[in-house]
């Protein structure tokens, strides 16, 4: 999912009453990290909800950055 960002996707159904969407990030070792999970009631993904999962994609890879650094900077 692009408009979000690399390695992103979105899993996507519908019943009769609405639609519903989860928005992921790729495997990143044995974690899957969801960044926002909602329902809608057209096809039409709101801006407000991509603006969400770009935020906690950038919390997420600030994360993963941070716990990689303090892994390298300790010794063995």
């Amino acid at each position: 999912m692009e408009s979000v960002g690399k390695g992103v996707w979105e899993l996507k159904t519908a019943d009769e009453r609405t639609w519903y969407r989860v928005i992921y990030l790729t495997r990143i070792g044995d974690a899957l990290f969801v960044l926002h999970a909602f329902e809608k009631d057209s096809r039409k993904t709101d801006r407000r909800d991509l603006e969400i999962a770009k935020s906690r994609l950038k919390l997420v890879l600030a994360q993963l950055r941070a716990a990689k650094e303090e892994g390298d900077g300790q010794e063995d």
